[in-house]
Formats: C-alpha cells, structure tokens, sequence
C-alpha cells in the first residue's frame, strides 16, 4: 500500500530490512517521517519496536538506510537531533528529576546558566516545575513519564519519539500532554508516538504508519487511507426526520448493501463507493424531498482502520 505525498521528511526508512539471526524486524521498509505528529500502530510483533529502535539509532539496519535530514541514524549528528522517551519505565532512582535533567542536558553540551535556564523552561513545558525536587524513586507512574519526556526534549531535538507517552498519565494530564505534542508540531518538529491504545490517535494524530509483520502496511491520514479501501463496507450515520421514507429511498441507490433505522430519525447504512451515496443524498436534498440533519462516517477511526488494513494485509 502506498503513502500520500508529504512534504521534506526530518527522517527517512530506505529499503531498511533487520534481520536478528534467522528472524526477522523489520522487512523492506521505506517511509518518510515529516514534521506534525505521526502515530505509529500495530499489534505485538508487527516490528514497532524494531522501526524505533532503528530510528534513534540504537540499531543499525542489515539492508538500506535510516537517515535523519542528511545523517545516518546511527551517528553521533543523527542522534543530536532525535529525542527518545521509551516505554521502558527505568531511571536513576536517587536522583531529583531536576537533577537528572541537568545531567541529561550537560550531557548534550549545555552549561552555565543557559542549562539551567533550559531545564526550567522543558520542565515547564512537561508541567513538572513544582515537584522536580522530588526524588524519582518517589515519583507517581505520571510523574515519571513526564520526567522521561522532558530528558527526550532537553536538547530541542527536530525529532521526537514517544513509545506508549500516556501510559499512568491522568486525564488532565493527558490532555495537556497531547497539547505539548500540538504545540511541539507547530514548531516545525516531527513527533513519532507510539501507541496500543487506538483511540489515543485519533485525538491527535496528523497521519498515522500502520504496522504488520515487519513491514508498513499504510501511511497517511485515517480518511487517506481509509479511501484506499473504497471497495470495503462503510458505516454511515443519517440524521432526517422522514428516515422510513429515506431508507426506502436509500435501498435503490446502488452502493448501499445494508440499512438500518435505529430511532425515528435516524438510519446506519452499510455502503461501498460512498462517493455514489453522497451524491445520491446531495441530489434528494437538493430537490427538497428530505430534510438531512446530519450526514457523518461512523467508522473512520484508528481502531477501525487499523481493521480494514489487517483484513487486507491477511489476504496476501
């Protein structure tokens, strides 16, 4: 399956393959991260974890390329410019967390006041700055992932990567968590997220890189590549006060293979080619014969997509 065009990627799979002894990672993969927020999907074995690890350079590929700008991954220049927060919930424990950023930051080369003035400013940024002084042994499973992110951005990285960055993080947190990605991407950075919980992507994912079997299987936004598979039942939600009269109507129009009418006013169909239902209703409605309230796709998620792009993997 192919991606949609995007503009200059900050980091880039070349035919990248890994092999680990007689298994394999990741297989032939070519992609492109650009800037904004790319979330990266797949079940337990797909090679997330490989593609990460490629990524930040902690592996080097068996076959092709991993750039980040005009760097191998694996060099020193490449990896300046990645921020890394794993999933891995390891730290020093008997450090402060403002401790470990200053460590974190004299390890990338900042000193004097301008270290300290750029580990408050990244502890502000993770809503840290209150309880840095804590020791991390101390720290609640929210505190740390924040403590973990701010290390990932102390050295003002192009790119970012978060493995599972919500995980033990409260609601609020999470919002506010997801507001620093937003506003991280409309800096011009690229920010790959990883993520088991679907529904997280939907919230703030520009485009999302589904993973399969070590290869990538989609990339683009949900609605790019849920077009991709236009032949494949859709569920769509109208909302009309004559939805009796509608449904019948609805029945003739050849790209519908299933209605539904679940209240008074509204109906579930089941369609292919929806672009020949929509024309169909933006004619009814034009002539006046219904009143439609309300016309909404119910299954352009991530979870859902993720779906149709396993279904179709299966069958190869």
């Amino acid at each position: 399956m192919t991606a949609i065009a995007e503009s200059v990627p900050i980091a880039e799979f070349e035919n990248v393959t890994k092999w680990y002894g007689p298994v394999i990672g990741v297989n032939d993969v070519r992609v492109a991260i650009p800037s904004g927020i790319t979330g990266l999907v797949g079940t337990n074995g797909a090679g997330k974890t490989t593609l990460i690890k490629l990524l930040t350079g902690h592996l080097r590929p068996t076959l092709g390329q991993v750039r980040i700008g005009s760097h191998d991954a694996w060099s020193a220049s490449a990896k300046q410019r990645v921020g890394y927060c794993p999933e891995v919930d390891t730290l020093y424990e008997e450090m402060t967390g403002r401790s470990f950023l200053i460590t974190m930051a004299r390890l990338h080369g900042w000193a004097g006041s301008e270290l300290r003035d750029r580990v408050e400013q990244v502890l502000q940024q993770v809503g840290m700055s209150d309880r840095a002084d804590r020791r991390l042994r101390g720290c609640s499973k929210g505190m740390r992932q924040r403590i973990k992110l701010a290390q990932a951005l102390v050295h003002d990285p192009d790119l970012i990567v978060v493995d599972e960055p919500l995980n033990g993080v409260d609601p609020v947190g999470r919002l506010e968590l997801m507001d620093l990605f937003r506003a991280l991407a409309d800096r011009g950075k690229a920010v790959l997220v990883s993520s088991h919980i679907l529904g997280e992507m939907d919230d703030f994912a520009e485009r999302v890189i589904f993973m399969g079997r070590g290869r990538v299987l989609a990339v683009g936004t949900l609605a790019q590549i849920r077009e991709l598979f236009a032949d494949m039942p859709l569920q769509v939600r109208v909302i009309c006060p004559q939805a009796r009269e509608l449904a019948r109507e609805l029945m003739t129009c050849e790209s519908v293979r299933g209605v539904t009418i679940d209240r008074a006013d509204e109906l579930s169909l089941q369609v292919v080619q929806a672009a020949v239902l929509f024309r169909h209703l933006a004619a009814l409605a034009a002539r006046g014969d219904f009143d439609v309230k309300r016309l909404e796709t119910t299954d352009v998620t991530t979870e859902a997509t993720f779906g149709y792009v396993m279904s179709a993997a299966a069958q190869f």
